[in-house]
């Protein structure tokens, strides 16, 4: 993450019995956060992208219709802050979780000893390295702050970030630094935030996954770890020589597979890291809404004139009944009510008016509703309406399970060349007016 910086001059360090006393007069407890906001990350699988500098909103909106990405990373504070521009304001971090945007907010501080960044962790080993713990509770007290002022919600992960080092250049280095994450993880708790730790994975991930083995509860180990390998896979596989296949897996791991790289979406270029997440129980989407009692839900949508029969009228009828333009009863036959019913619909939609459904008509009648932007990782009822949607209009041949997967990418990237729209594979108001009309 390319963000330390080695320029600042050292302001002190705090000593245990400082931060101690800071401690216990309250000075580190926050006002509450705001509860409008989700919690971030949550429950996702997907892509995010972090940048040296927060994106102005305007970048961001383009971003959101157009990139892969429905997570951001920000750097929320820290004494190795290195972004010139102030940090994201409470406007800012409302506004992209009103969009749907998982924020993750990063905290930069003191760096591990043995390194040469300006403010670092203390090494000192007496009484168990407690000045290097203090540091670590004291790091945590002011991230919950700000993550309380910026209006991200309890139960959020706040993110240490802990730059590249050897692990095996000495024991005072890499044990003050395993007792400094440890109090952040303990102190994080205690204000209701789970704790992640970013690094490279050879670095202090390895160091933390290597002690938890050879001395387990001898440190407190993250909720989650976000790794560098720039291995440029978009997965959480991580090999055994650094992390034991089964820690903080599954639901507890974010792989930064690319950094420092250009990326233009929307005519906007940034210079990004690109990650993938797999945290929490991952993207799941919600029960189905109630149709009916009947199938709704094909592989392919068939054409349906007067006459017709069976289980795609029934489901025809059922969401005629949704559209208010049906009063009668779902019972697949397609009869003169129903007929009636598919005129008025196709009327007032601007369709042809035929009394058929046909490809059009379907594709209008599957996807109508509200136009949230869609891409992979999100999981809604709005995606199973574009999955059933793209069914009928390209033949996707999608299962309709709420969940916007590589697969459902494909179906939009298809639908989009065969109509005219960028192929973004991202579902924004474009797309959605070309299928609901």
């Amino acid at each position: 993450m390319r963000l330390i910086s080695a320029r600042r001059a050292v302001t002190g360090a705090l000593t245990a019995l400082t931060a101690l006393a800071m401690l216990s007069t309250g000075l580190l407890v926050a006002a509450p956060a705001q509860a409008a906001n989700r919690v971030t990350p949550g429950s996702f699988t997907g892509y995010a992208f972090d940048a040296r500098c927060t994106p102005t909103q305007s970048e961001m909106d383009q971003w959101l219709a157009t990139s892969p990405f429905l997570g951001v990373g920000v750097y929320i504070g820290g004494a190795e802050r290195a972004c010139a521009e102030p940090v994201p304001t409470r406007t800012w971090v409302n506004r992209q979780s009103r969009r749907g945007w998982k924020v993750l907010p990063i905290w930069v501080g003191p760096q591990a000893s043995c390194t040469g960044y300006a403010t670092r962790i203390d090494p000192s080993p007496a009484r168990d390295y407690s000045d290097a713990r203090a540091q670590g509770m004291v790091q945590a007290g002011q991230a919950a702050r700000t993550a309380d002022r910026l209006g991200i919600p309890k139960g959020s992960t706040l993110w240490y970030d802990l730059e590249d080092f050897d692990p095996g250049h000495s024991d005072d280095c890499r044990r003050s630094a395993l007792s400094f994450l440890s109090a952040w993880t303990i102190r994080l708790h205690r204000l209701g935030f789970e704790s992640g730790v970013y690094s490279n994975v050879a670095a202090a991930i390895h160091a933390l996954d290597f002690a938890d083995t050879v001395s387990p509860g001898s440190y407190v180990m993250p909720d989650q770890v976000w790794y560098a390998w720039a291995n440029g896979r978009a997965d959480t596989w991580i090999p055994r020589k650094w992390v034991r296949s089964e820690s903080w897996s599954p639901g507890g791991r974010v792989h930064q597979y690319e950094l420092d790289t250009e990326a233009t979406y929307g005519g906007v270029t940034l210079r990004i890291d690109r990650n993938y997440l797999d945290v929490g129980r991952g993207s799941v989407a919600p029960k189905a809404a109630p149709s009916c009692g009947v199938r709704i839900d094909f592989d392919r949508y068939r054409r349906l004139a007067r006459g017709a029969t069976g289980a795609q009228v029934k489901a025809a009828q059922c969401l005629l009944k949704r559209k208010r333009v049906y009063d009668g009863r779902v019972h697949g036959r397609y009869d003169r009510a129903t007929l009636r019913a598919v005129r008025s619909f196709q009327r007032t939609r601007d369709l042809r008016v035929t009394g058929r459904i046909t490809t059009p008509t379907w594709t209008v009648l599957l996807t109508e509703g509200a136009s949230p932007v869609l891409k992979h990782g999100s999981a809604s009822d709005a995606v199973r309406r574009l999955q059933r949607g793209l069914n009928a209009a390209v033949r996707a041949d999608q299962r309709v399970t709420g969940l916007f997967t590589a697969r459902t990418t494909r179906a939009v990237i298809r639908y989009q060349r065969l109509n005219g729209l960028p192929r973004t594979g991202v579902v924004a108001d474009d797309t959605w007016a070309s299928l609901q009309h």
